[in-house]
């Protein structure tokens, strides 16, 4: 059985919250139902392949109808109408959309060709390049090394240091050779 509380133990506090949603509640409920009509079904009709086809405002509209439909509870949409939203979104369209045939094959002809490309252009500069500088030789950059340390260049840990026994300047192949 229940029982009312005594007055002992009502709060004096008037509530006005209460009465303020209940005057507000029932237009918010109003305006959450939405009433979405069915999509017919020869408009869902072989959607996947009629999908790449149709215009982009056609298409458009149509997944604007299926959207709204789907704001609704998902038991009162058809199977046409749950299929054609699944494949609108998820399905193999767009990008998507499995590559061609032989894309693979054409990437790859396409690249080797680029760098075929790349390769002669580089060969036709160095056939008509002039030879390396005289200062690109072993003896001239052995000579550099030599007037550095004259000059006492680096001393603490470089090419004039005690026991340095680095390349210094010295990069390139004897002069011989590089003909």
């Amino acid at each position: 059985m229940y029982r009312l509380p005594s007055l002992s133990t009502r709060t004096l506090i008037p509530r006005t919250a209460p009465s303020a949603v209940r005057c507000i509640a029932p237009a918010a409920v109003q305006q959450q139902t939405r009433h979405a009509h069915a999509i017919s079904n020869p408009t869902l009709a072989n959607i996947e392949k009629r999908w790449e086809a149709m215009p982009p405002q056609e298409q458009a509209d149509l997944w604007m109808a299926l959207r709204d439909r789907m704001k609704v509870d998902w038991n009162e949409m058809t199977v046409q109408e749950k299929k054609a939203a699944y494949w609108i979104a998820f399905g193999p369209h767009g990008p998507r959309a499995q590559t061609p045939p032989g894309e693979g094959r054409q990437v790859f002809l396409y690249t080797m060709l680029g760098i075929g490309a790349a390769g002669a252009l580089f060969g036709f500069t160095r056939y008509f390049a002039r030879p390396p500088p005289r200062t690109m030789t072993k003896e001239y950059q052995e000579a550099t090394n030599e007037y550095l340390r004259g000059l006492n260049v680096e001393p603490i840990s470089g090419l004039s240091s005690d026991g340095y026994t680095g390349p210094g300047q010295v990069q390139s192949k004897p002069a011989a050779s590089q003909k």
